[in-house]
């Protein structure tokens, strides 16, 4: 089976998924899309086997961005508020992750529809171009297999446990995994910064789309490790 028909059988097996959860707040789409320039590097192909949602924790990577302008929409305040956005969704081979396996180019009407939960115009169309292009022939079906991930999660209060006592990474991901049907503390990536910050989640799928317990590498901090969550207050 083709590789693009077999990634769309699996992310419609999910079954349809409920309206997107309010982690961009008041946010509203562009009305144009610039075409975002892309480096495109050496191909690296390798066999897919599994998937990594990558989730930003907005507050934490706007904290000292609020003027730059390349992150206006992101972090000026005038597009709205955010809290996770989407960094990426990468195919991954156990080994490695599969990179640049075609330069077919971004559909601007495609990235646009997506820029409320990635809204860095710049970010999408690179995340397509490396990590995409090995996944599906089309951006347009990588776009939409994100949005239907992302679509399908629960958000417990992050404001809420960034003041819990003595919070730590293990926390976390318990927290994220409780608030979401048929997901486990095993397959949730905590990712924090050298002083503790929480950074990223990281989600790690199988072939299918069913959560699956991540390897070291997208797991990031041990349950132990103290952690922190900026509120952007």
């Amino acid at each position: 089976m083709p590789r693009s028909a077999a990634f769309l059988l699996a992310i419609l097996a999910l079954g349809s998924p409920g309206a997107l959860n309010a982690q961009a707040f008041q946010c509203s789409l562009p009305r144009s899309v610039k075409a975002p320039k892309v480096e495109v590097e050496e191909p690296r192909r390798l066999p897919v086997n599994g998937y990594t949602l990558a989730l930003s924790w907005s507050p934490e990577f706007c904290r000292f961005r609020e003027t730059e302008r390349r992150h206006t929409r992101q972090c000026s305040g005038r597009e709205g508020r955010f809290g996770f956005t989407v960094h990426g969704l990468w195919p991954d081979s156990g080994r490695s992750w599969p990179q640049w396996c075609s330069r077919t180019p971004m559909e601007l009407a495609a990235l646009r529809r997506n820029l409320c939960i990635s809204p860095d115009a710049q970010l999408v169309a690179r995340q397509w171009a490396k990590h995409g292009t090995c996944m599906t022939r089309r951006p347009e079906t990588y776009l939409k297999v994100t949005r239907i991930l992302y679509g399908g999660l629960q958000w417990p209060d992050f404001v809420h446990i960034s003041r819990e006592d003595d919070l730590t990474a293990g926390t976390i991901r318990t927290r994220f995994a409780d608030a979401n049907l048929g997901w486990f503390p095993e397959a949730v990536g905590v990712h924090l910064d050298g002083k503790g910050w929480l950074e990223e989640l990281r989600l790690c799928y199988d072939r299918r789309f069913m959560p699956k317990a991540c390897d070291e590498r997208r797991l990031g901090a041990q349950d132990g490790k103290a952690a922190k969550i900026w509120r952007g207050l």
